[in-house]
């Protein structure tokens, strides 16, 4: 059996939550649960104790296991006029994009009850240990790192929101400012909330004083959360969607989350051509993947499920439809979501890729915890027929989709992606370089990509454009080059095993790293090993 393992994840006190977690024993399942603890730490823009995620997991070469543990609409309704729910503008630079925060944007939280979840049937090391470097990280404080400053400036009108989000996330050096790059912050009462989670398990967060506290909020300022909204809700185990693509076999996330879903549509509509002879970044390579981007944007729309939440899986995959949008591709001539992602693999074959989202934020702290929770009913993307349309104790729809992949040659590899709608394209575009291109792990991720939505063609910084590129932009009207890579584009955290062990790379988009432990502590870094 070999030791140690890897990681990928969004920040390097993720990645040493991990590693710390491997080198003590602890399988695929107990690091990623700690990775994930520390990341709500380290990443507080990206995700919280308070938002939800996905996992999908594998026990050596057994079953591929999908547990959904994403945020949940309240049971009641409010009158609109009597809930805290305003717009905000996320400036990236070169893209806007509106969301709506307040305590009437909040979902029941998953997070707690899923990483509990999967401790339970996963898990080998006792829970107090895989809190315990999330618990350091806080109370020790995490050095802002160039990223996680560029993603509060980003949404800098949320987290300034409150009062008490403004004393926690600001400057020690810049007074009037939320930190910056090099600035140490402490999140001490979020070192208790998750003190108290390991002593006393998820019924203090559920059912217990943070519940209370929760709900105690809602009641006053506006919010939707109940005491039984918190109390009743459950981690789903689900089956994961499978499909076969050129004789790999591929496993993501299935409805009703729509992410996985979406990418196995257009791994199908390509998997109908011939693998391309273009090199990449050709303008015909391009072509390729901006039809089938905007083919699975239109076949999204069309196989909507009756109520306008989510994507019907089997109307999506039906052969005739499929087969209509081929005939069609044949003949054819933006936002951060807080989002962040690991992939661990252990030494015992085990394999887990993780996807978490706090939104942006609502803006205000549970009181006394350092805890803010998602905004995930202002997302307007997850509410495509409106704000306040939802129905009362659904699970909401996502893209986000953590993706297991085992190679024809029996090699596997695990990824997922931030990016709120780019995590589709993100994730296909590094699986069509790693399975038709032939890139290595590291490069098929580092490659600059291109996104198609809603008729507007984003492309990335980076490309070599053939003499044909102006005609290419003229059959998009509506495009944006972007003059930078950027975290627009998702990031694409992977590791991979092969005959030569283990290898993995983190998204530099999101200030991706690599963690590879033998038995002893190692140092992370930005690049594939």
């Amino acid at each position: 059996m070999t030791a140690g393992g890897v990681a990928a994840a969004g920040h390097p006190a993720t990645a040493e939550a991990v590693a710390t977690i491997l080198d003590a024993g602890g399988n695929a399942f107990d690091a990623v649960i700690a990775g994930q603890f520390a990341a709500c730490v380290a990443e507080p823009v990206l995700c919280s104790l308070g938002g939800g995620g996905f996992l999908l997991a594998r026990q050596g070469r057994g079953p591929v296991q999908a547990l959904d543990f994403f945020v949940q609409t309240p049971r009641h309704k409010r009158p609109v006029d009597e809930i805290e729910f305003l717009p905000i503008v996320a400036d990236f630079g070169d893209a806007q994009q509106e969301f709506h925060i307040g305590l009437g944007s909040v979902a029941t939280p998953g997070m707690v009850r899923g990483l509990f979840a999967a401790h339970r049937s996963l898990g080998s090391l006792p829970m107090h240990e895989l809190v315990e470097p999330a618990v350091r990280l806080a109370r020790e404080g995490v050095r802002v790192n160039a990223l996680q400053a560029h993603a509060f400036r980003i949404v800098e009108a949320i987290y300034a929101h409150s009062e008490d989000s403004r004393n926690l996330f600001a400057s020690p050096t810049r007074p009037g400012s939320l930190v910056v790059e090099g600035d140490l912050l402490r999140q001490t009462a979020l070192a208790d909330v998750l003190e108290h989670l390991a002593r006393e398990g998820e019924a203090w967060f559920y059912e217990g004083e943070f519940a209370h506290l929760v709900a105690d909020l809602s009641r006053r300022d506006g919010g939707l959360l109940r005491l039984e909204d918190l109390r009743e809700y459950r981690a789903e185990n689900r089956e994961p969607l499978a499909l076969d693509y050129r004789g790999h076999r591929i496993w993501t996330n299935p409805p009703p989350s729509s992410g996985g879903i979406l990418l196995g549509f257009a791994l199908k509509l390509l998997e109908a051509m011939d693998i391309p002879e273009d090199p990449f970044g050709s303008t015909r390579h391009l072509e390729r993947l901006s039809r089938v981007m905007a083919l699975t944007d239109r076949a999204r729309l069309e196989a909507m499920s009756d109520d306008d939440r989510s994507v019907d899986a089997r109307a999506l995959l039906d052969p005739a439809l499929l087969d209509r949008y081929l005939r069609e591709l044949q003949g054819l001539s933006p936002a951060l979501r807080g989002t962040t992602h690991i992939s661990v693999m252990d030494g015992r074959g085990n394999v887990a890729s993780l996807t978490a989202s706090n939104g942006e934020g609502c803006g205000r702290l549970i009181p006394d915890t350092g805890v803010m929770l998602n905004n995930m009913l202002g997302e307007q993307d997850l509410n495509p027929n409106g704000f306040f349309r939802w129905r009362e104790n659904e699970r909401l729809t996502s893209m986000m989709a953590p993706t297991l992949v085992v190679r024809a040659d029996g090699g596997e590899v695990a990824l997922g992606s931030g990016g709120s709608n780019r995590i589709r394209t993100a994730i296909l575009q590094v699986l069509v370089n790693l399975l038709d291109f032939g890139m290595p792990l590291a490069q098929a991720v580092d490659a600059p990509r291109i996104h198609f939505e809603n008729q507007l063609l984003s492309v990335e910084a980076g490309f070599g454009f053939d003499a044909d590129f102006s005609a290419f932009l003229a059959r998009h009207p509506e495009h944006r080059l972007w003059g930078d890579r950027s975290l627009f584009f998702g990031g694409v955290h992977a590791v991979a095993r092969g005959p030569e062990g283990f290898f993995g790379t983190g998204d530099s988009r999101r200030g991706g790293v690599v963690q590879r432990t033998q038995g002893r502590f190692s140092e992370p870094t930005g690049e594939g090993t």
